[in-house]
């Protein structure tokens, strides 16, 4: 248990999304100083039998889940569903962990930092792939001036898969994963450098990548597979992202240039290696030219290391924990989380004008925040109307009926009979 929680009472927690939040439905023990009182879910049937194992209460309405007796909601459904709930949470007086994305449009990010400024009850942005033990140690020797100011990074995270297998976890025509925009799943790219170096993102361009049938005639995909983003930081640097579901080759990578170095994850596991470089002239007394080793986390890594996304999973329930009992904003708060959504949402307004840039406003600033509190601009089907965007730089890509009877097979092997 972490010295802060002992002998304090649990800090009761209810979680939406059982698939997903798997991860933090088992992490949510007194290790961390939490107990799992409740369960959300549409999927009725599975949703008792975890509420069952859990031995905990179970609830298909959300609205039903906020007045049961806890202190903290962690949101683990959709990927672009997530501000509405939290704005519910927190107006009902619960602590808020959520998932990426923070917002799926600039109006709920607004909205999303002034409820939490409102409420002064913890949101913590459960971004995972900064808390590996290679991330961990990269921003601890950035920070010790290992490198000097970083000038360029890189974030890599490009989840190549096979058209079927993706069919599997995107069941229905008008599932997220179907329309999301090349650009708007950037956070496991950007936020570990940001984590690194203690930047913010300013300034955006991006252009979307298609590819065009290299892995099944029976694509349903709506959205292009790629990007490439630049985004220049609030201290001058430009970060490069690159990713996200393209066919080329899986992988997970982050590197950092600095002024007088460069350190980066390094194979063959890039969630527990770490490579650094010096060049002779720039090399200070004591610094090797090139050294490549496996740290452990600064803490708690028996914990870590039977957590999943590289340690990542533990590292959010701790910190979101912690946070509430200090009553100190995590690192990844609301306005990281909200920065990192706009990212890519104004990301995808570049990609639409072939690589214009966008300033990323600062969420801090209220005027600011008026100026976006009316920006509904949105991709997803459910937002269809005048003035809305296609979610592919082709434009509304209309399916095959062989690949929706394609994928309706698989969907139907899975249980999922729905359009």
């Amino acid at each position: 248990m972490d010295r802060n929680t002992a002998g304090e009472r649990p800090i009761r927690v209810g979680v939406v999304g059982i698939r997903r939040g798997s991860s933090f439905i088992s992490g949510a023990t007194e290790t961390v100083g939490m107990k799992l009182t409740a369960l959300c879910d549409t999927r009725e049937e599975k949703l008792q039998e975890i509420g069952q194992r859990y031995d905990v209460t179970v609830y298909t309405d959300y609205d039903r889940f906020l007045e049961h007796d806890m202190d903290a909601v962690v949101l683990a459904n959709y990927f672009h569903e997530h501000a509405p709930l939290a704005l519910k949470a927190l107006a009902a007086g619960k602590h808020v962990m959520s998932e990426t994305a923070a917002c799926k449009t600039m109006a709920e990010g607004v909205a999303l930092c002034r409820a939490v400024k409102q409420s002064g009850k913890t949101y913590m942005f459960a971004e995972n792939y900064p808390y590996s033990a290679a991330c961990q140690e990269l921003r601890r020797l950035y920070l010790t001036g290992e490198i000097g100011d970083v000038r360029y990074a890189e974030g890599e995270y490009n989840h190549a898969m096979e058209e079927d297998k993706r069919l599997s976890i995107s069941p229905g025509s008008m599932h997220w994963r179907n329309w999301c925009p090349s650009t708007y799943y950037c956070s496991h790219a950007l936020a570990p450098l940001m984590f690194i170096t203690d930047t913010m993102p300013a300034n955006v361009n991006a252009l979307s990548v298609v590819e065009e049938g290299m892995q099944s005639p029976h694509t349903l995909k709506m959205s292009d597979l790629g990007s490439i983003i630049l985004v220049r930081m609030d201290n001058g640097a430009v970060f490069r992202l690159w990713g996200l579901m393209l066919s080329s080759i899986h992988r997970i990578k982050y590197e950092i240039h600095g002024e007088c170095g460069y350190m980066a994850t390094a194979a063959p596991d890039h969630w527990s290696t770490v490579h650094i470089h010096h060049e002779e002239w720039l090399r200070q007394p004591g610094k090797p030219n090139d050294l490549t080793y496996r740290p452990d986390w600064p803490e708690h890594g028996d914990l870590a290391r039977q957590a999943g996304h590289g340690g990542g999973d533990f590292w959010m329930n701790f910190h979101f924990a912690r946070a509430i009992r200090s009553g100190e904003p995590p690192y990844l708060d609301v306005y990281r989380g909200v920065a990192m959504s706009a990212v890519g949402i104004l990301g995808w307004r570049s990609c639409l004008q072939d690589g214009a840039p966008f300033r990323i406003p600062d969420f801090r600033d209220e005027a600011v925040l008026s100026a976006y509190e009316n920006d509904h601009w949105s991709p997803f089907p459910e937002d269809a109307g005048s003035g809305q965007p296609p979610p592919s730089i082709r434009g509304l890509v209309e399916p095959s009926p062989e690949a929706l009877a394609h994928a309706r097979e698989i969907w139907t092997k899975q249980g999922y009979n729905g359009e």
